[in-house]
């Protein structure tokens, strides 16, 4: 038979997988020549042989690819033959004329089963060993400085092989056959225990049975993770998770928790079989479950106050492992930072940024790329659903077909809350690690860093920035600051286009994105006691036609907040501008306002309302749920962002009722106006009555499903795409879904990006690539969209 020369191209998760020992392998058995290699597009093969073989080689390929590979893309081309005598796996090419490049990093991985029996047997010399890796699992993307990922790439070129790690990395029938992590306890990194001042207490295995010891007697331990450092102490130990609180400046916000195993996290925590399975799977995300309410293990109170759900996760390195084998105790794991700042991932800088916290340094020698938070997620209706998209997912692309922004590169910027940025060429979305609140400057540093991060991973030039319309925005200003055009895309189109994104959904479809703030213009009537024409958005109900047109169809009725940011992190004022809305002064005199304002507080609410100081129209479902809050006792403040709204949807929980309040709509210069005045003057009327309060937070959000289902019914669009920070509310979200559905509505939500703002920088993309807006020419400068 003929001998014929194929090169293959192949593009998506290739590298970092033991991909090209696959194909080695499949050569070898074949009996054909020719190489392997990474480039800067994922894999490159030239195999030579007879062409029916060479057929079977490909077809074997895609059959039997590595279990953490995925293919997106195989072209063949032919070539001229060659003289050559064996298969081999060449050195990476980085030489490459296309403009962009396609391969995708894989996101840092759990240990595999196999490493963790050497781990833990006596007579492995791998024995105890931490950093135990191979070409199914270890760290990736925390490591690699550039592509193609190879070695000489990574933070592991500081730790040359011993020869027996080099034997393995050769030996193309061992698993760590081009394991580029590959490391054992001569030749890779090293631990040790540090105190407060930097000084060495213990290395090696002693570290971690010192940590142990001091975690169980009540320290608080910073310790250098996959991604950055963690914040470790005793979750049955109440003084010490007080401490850390204090500490950290963290006085409400939950607490996640580390388990040692699966049984001893079913001692306090009930899961079903899709929740299981995140636990386990090789990206060990932080998971949100619902808290038994005997919990066999005695969490303390202090880590999740008032919350019936625990965030909990399983060991995400052989460092974990080995920690968690030796404590036999559930630990408190929060990141290592400070409020609204990056965790630390540098030695040198946790001891200085993490001194008034931790007791103890775990620390180790392997530099950490870039900083990389634990990933949170929850199921909702029976899917996984992203909250917070970071380790063991970041940086896996997300392909949207068609769309017509072509070649064009791409980059958007995001928010300025739960802050990820995102590039795009083409269908190859590429998403950044979640980022964080850009408030501080080391956030800040962190977005810039990752936009370079993309463009230098992906070697791309962006042609066009995209950017959020709120003028405040750090993102924004960075974006309207650079010479290249920027297109600004209103916050709630962002949220609607992001989960069409997931779906990769184009035809005529319904919006309905709820959240805490969305920039845009007051419409239609006046908003009493309301001093600016800047509407503070939320309750967003837009439709999309399919072919090029986005219209605001609706949304609630607004009303003002007292204290613009103050508000924010009040809802009491939140429930001043409600009432007084509906009531106008006789608000002053209401019992509700007066059992939340001292009477000289309450007169300058009463004044900064009358003259309307400080007080912008606010249509927030967010703010709704915090207004709400207030009146029925349930918070006081905002200490972490929606903590009010959490409280009403826990509290809802322990009612079976099932009614809702009244509510009218009405239209407004064509916009659909949902008055949620009916609804407030009932509740009051309830609260007077002595109604409990969870069942008044039942019927309050029975009666948001009402108005969803309601306001879906008149505009009259099957396909419903629900987004924002609001449903991340289960029973909202769960009792919306079955309410729309149950009248004929297809429903969709997220799943492998948050639903939160976390996910507006895909949504800026694929907005743009559903109406072609960067298609025009680039003279025109700045845009706004809706």
């Amino acid at each position: 038979m003929k001998a014929e020369r194929w090169q293959l191209d192949i593009s998506g998760l290739v590298q970092g997988v033991g991909f090209r020992p696959h194909v080695l392998r499949l050569a070898r058995e074949f009996g054909l020549t020719g190489w392997v290699a990474n480039n800067s597009q994922g894999v490159q093969v030239e195999i030579q042989g007879p062409g029916a073989t060479l057929g079977s080689f490909v077809q074997r390929i895609r059959q039997e690819r590595p279990p953490l590979s995925r293919i997106d893309a195989l072209q063949i081309s032919k070539l001229s033959l060659q003289e050559e005598g064996a298969f081999s796996i060449r050195q990476s090419d980085d030489h490459c004329e296309r403009k962009n490049a396609a391969a995708t990093l894989l996101p840092d991985l759990a240990p595999c089963e196999a490493c963790l029996r050497e781990m833990t047997d006596p007579g492995d010399r791998r024995f105890q060993y931490p950093f135990t890796n191979c070409t199914h699992c270890g760290p990736r993307f925390s490591i690699v400085e550039q592509l193609p990922y190879d070695r000489a790439n990574t933070s592991m070129k500081a730790f040359p092989m011993c020869s027996e790690c080099e034997r393995e990395y050769r030996d193309t029938g061992d698993r760590r056959f081009h394991a580029e992590p590959n490391a054992c306890g001569t030749c890779g990194p090293k631990l040790q225990l540090l105190d407060r001042q930097g000084k060495s207490i213990v290395t090696g295995r002693g570290a971690i049975t010192e940590t142990a010891a001091a975690i169980l007697d009540g320290a608080i331990v910073a310790m250098k993770s996959v991604g950055g450092f963690q914040l470790l102490t005793d979750a049955t130990n109440a003084k010490a998770v007080r401490r850390l609180r204090q500490r950290k400046q963290r006085p409400a916000k939950p607490l996640a928790l580390l388990y040692p195993d699966l049984e001893t996290l079913r001692k306090d925590c009930r899961l079903n079989r899709l929740e299981q399975s995140l636990l386990l799977n090789q990206a060990r995300p932080i998971v949100l479950l619902a808290a038994r309410r005997n919990p066999g293990n005695r969490i303390t109170a202090e880590v999740a106050p008032g919350n019936p759900n625990l965030g909990a996760m399983l060991p995400c390195s052989g460092l974990h492992h080995l920690l968690m084998a030796a404590v036999n105790t559930p630990l408190v794991a929060t990141s290592g930072n400070l409020a609204g700042e990056p965790i630390c991932t540098d030695n040198a800088e946790a001891l200085e940024r993490l001194n008034h916290i931790a007791d103890y340094f775990l620390v180790h020698d392997r530099a950490i790329v870039r900083p990389l938070d634990d990933s949170v997620a929850r199921v909702l209706r029976g899917q996984r659903v992203l909250l917070r998209r970071a380790r063991g997912y970041a940086p896996l692309p997300i392909s949207i077909a068609g769309g017509s922004a072509g070649g064009l590169h791409l980059l958007a910027t995001g928010g300025d809350l739960k802050n990820t940025v995102a590039a795009s060429c083409g269908e190859q979305v590429f998403v950044s690690q979640h980022i964080g609140d850009l408030q501080s400057r080391r956030s800040r540093a962190l977005f810039e860093q990752s936009i370079t991060d993309l463009g230098q991973y992906y070697r791309l030039k962006p042609d066009h920035i995209l950017c959020d319309q709120h003028p405040g925005y750090a993102s924004t200003r960075w974006a309207t600051e650079h010479a290249l055009p920027h297109k600004m895309i209103q916050h709630h189109v962002a949220h609607f286009f992001s989960v069409m994104a997931e779906h990769n959904y184009r035809g005529r479809a319904l919006g309905i994105c709820w959240d805490g703030t969305g920039y845009g213009e007051t419409e239609g009537s006046k908003v009493a006691g309301s001093d600016l024409s800047v509407e503070i958005r939320g309750s967003e109900f837009l439709t999309w036609d399919g072919a090029g047109k986005v219209e605001r169809t609706g949304a609630l009725r607004p009303f003002p907040l007292v204290g613009g940011e103050r508000a924010i992190r009040e809802p009491r004022r939140c429930a001043a501008g409600l009432l007084y809305t509906a009531m106008g002064t006789g608000a002053f005199g209401h019992p509700a306002l007066r059992n939340l304002f001292l009477p000289e507080e309450l007169r300058v609410i009463e004044q900064m309302l009358r003259r309307q100081v400080n007080t912008p129209a606010c249509s927030s479902a967010g703010r709704l749920f915090d207004a709400v809050a207030a009146l029925l006792g349930l918070a006081t403040e905002n200490t972490f962002e929606g903590q009010a709204a959490m409280a009403v949807e826990f509290s809802a929980r322990e009612s079976s009722r099932r009614g809702h309040f009244p509510f009218t709509m009405e239209r407004q210069e064509g916009l659909l106006r949902v008055d949620w005045q009916p609804m407030l003057v009932e509740l009051l009327h309830e609260l007077e009555q002595g109604v409990a309060p969870a069942d008044i937070a039942a019927a309050f959000q029975n009666t948001l499903v009402e108005m969803i289902v309601t306001t879906a019914t008149e505009a009259s669009c099957k396909q419903v795409f629900l987004s924002g920070g609001v449903f991340q509310n289960r029973i909202l979200t769960e009792t919306a879904a079955e309410a729309l559905e149950a009248r004929g509505f297809v429903v969709h939500c997220h799943r492998d990006f948050p639903p939160n703002d976390g996910g507006i920088a895909l949504g800026q993309i694929y907005y743009a690539h559903a109406m072609g807006i960067c298609d025009r020419s680039a003279e025109e400068g700045a845009t706004q969209c809706v």
